[in-house]
């Protein structure tokens, strides 16, 4: 993103906000992995979607018609011997000339100034609850004006949610964000193609998820959460991350890992046979949750509402369950009763953009929300078949999930993941090369 994308949406957010009123954002904070070891620095998505600064220890501050400057940043000072230890700082003089800020200053400084520049404004936009510490800080500052009421000190009168308006500005995605998740998409799909020709029986998953984190960093990416790489059993549980059985002859592998690039995010699954040959069971549960995605995407337009393709997942699911025997009953009832929850234990999708699950109501009041052109959603059917006494064996240990990045456009679903191979034919001939 440049600087032009960032300006453009603290303005549209500044008109939202009004004269009168006040936006302030704390950025993540630094967390502790263990003792004096901390975690890489990752900045709070909404921190950065405003203003592009990737430091801890500031805060943005969006002040729509004040004189002297609408756009303050708050931030860590210059400091020589701390830039030899822990890289490069902008300071304040930094924050204006290379992030657009109007007025810039030093953080150690902002209980003596932001209470000043809050004392005007009726009404502060602020998100509640996503920093403990920060709450604390602002609650604080309101106090101190408060204590001043009797000396003429105004105080504001309304605490309003931010990220009501920031998070359905964000399921928005402009041309940019748009190309940033594709590159995102196009990364993983070479991580999970790379995935596929390497594996081979008697690996075991770490090394299979070691291609991952290669073909992530050689392109300057990382993770965007943690990759589920599940072999046989292992592939029927959702949120498998243990990542350390070995691969058997004759086990699919369900790999769930995407990068995130430039803070946009990419979430991509695909299953496979270890051993490059589908068996017949493995493949007819295969085709079904095939069938079920493409339908899925097809309903993936402007226009339709959030559940339909869901809607869509599940009836091909289901016919396709009752027709390998996995289900009994009419097809009718089957769908109405939700049968196919039994081995479809989730829903077909979720937001996708700065965050893999990513911000945006998917209901306006009760009813679901109409997908509009801008959306990024992911589209992920699968079935899970654990072993049972009550299912037959040769069914056993089957998961399959499929799932690609798809953006709502006006001329219909735009597969950002499409250059990854998903027909079981092409991931066969792939694994053979």
């Amino acid at each position: 993103m440049n600087n032009k994308e960032f300006t453009r949406r603290r303005k549209q957010l500044m008109q939202m906000v009004g004269e009168g009123g006040i936006a302030i954002l704390p950025a993540a904070p630094i967390r502790s992995r263990s003792r004096d070891v901390e975690y890489r620095f990752r900045q709070d998505s909404d921190f950065y979607y405003l203003t592009g600064f990737a430091e801890p220890d500031a805060v943005a501050v969006l002040a729509p018609g004040r004189d002297s400057g609408e756009y303050l940043l708050f931030c860590r000072d210059r400091d020589e011997l701390k830039e030899r230890w822990d890289g490069k700082r902008y300071g304040p003089a930094g924050a204006i000339s290379d992030f657009g800020a109007d007025d810039a200053f030093p953080i150690d400084d902002i209980d003596d100034i932001l209470p000043g520049i809050m004392e005007p404004c009726s009404r502060v936009y602020y998100t509640m609850g996503q920093y403990a510490e920060f709450d604390t800080r602002m609650a604080d500052w309101v106090n101190s004006l408060r204590a001043h009421l009797s000396q003429g000190t105004h105080t504001p009168q309304e605490f309003v949610a931010l990220d009501h308006l920031l998070h359905d500005m964000r399921l928005f995605k402009s041309r940019s964000e748009i190309s940033a998740m594709r590159k995102a998409a196009k990364i993983s799909a070479k991580a999970h193609q790379r995935a596929m020709q390497v594996t081979r029986p008697g690996m075991f998953e770490y090394e299979v998820e070691a291609e991952f984190i290669h073909e992530f960093r050689r392109h300057n990416a990382g993770n965007a959460y943690s990759p589920i790489v599940g072999a046989g059993a292992n592939a029927c549980t959702l949120h498998y991350v243990d990542n350390n059985a070995q691969l058997e002859d004759g086990d699919l592998l369900l790999i769930d890992a995407g990068c995130e690039l430039d803070y946009y995010a990419s979430d991509i699954t695909r299953t496979f046979p270890v051993n490059g040959r589908f068996s017949p069971e493995q493949r007819a549960v295969y085709e079904i949750v095939l069938e079920a995605q493409l339908a899925a995407i097809e309903k993936t337009r402007k226009g339709n509402h959030w559940d339909e393709p869901h809607d869509a997942a599940v009836k091909v699911i289901t016919k396709g369950l009752k027709k390998i025997g996995l289900l009994e009953g009419s097809l009718p009832k089957l769908i109405k009763d939700g049968a196919c929850k039994k081995y479809f234990i989730h829903r077909t999708g979720h937001w996708l953009g700065m965050d893999v699950h990513d911000v945006g109501d998917y209901k306006v009041g009760d009813e679901w929300r109409l997908l509009e052109a801008g959306m990024v959603t992911t589209v992920e059917p699968g079935i899970y078949i654990p072993a049972s006494r009550k299912i037959p064996k040769r069914w056993h240990n089957i998961g399959v999930r499929i799932e690609d990045d798809v953006a709502v456009t006006s001329n219909g679903p735009d597969v950002l993941s499409k250059s990854l191979v998903k027909d079981p034919d092409d991931i066969e001939a792939l694994m053979q090369r």
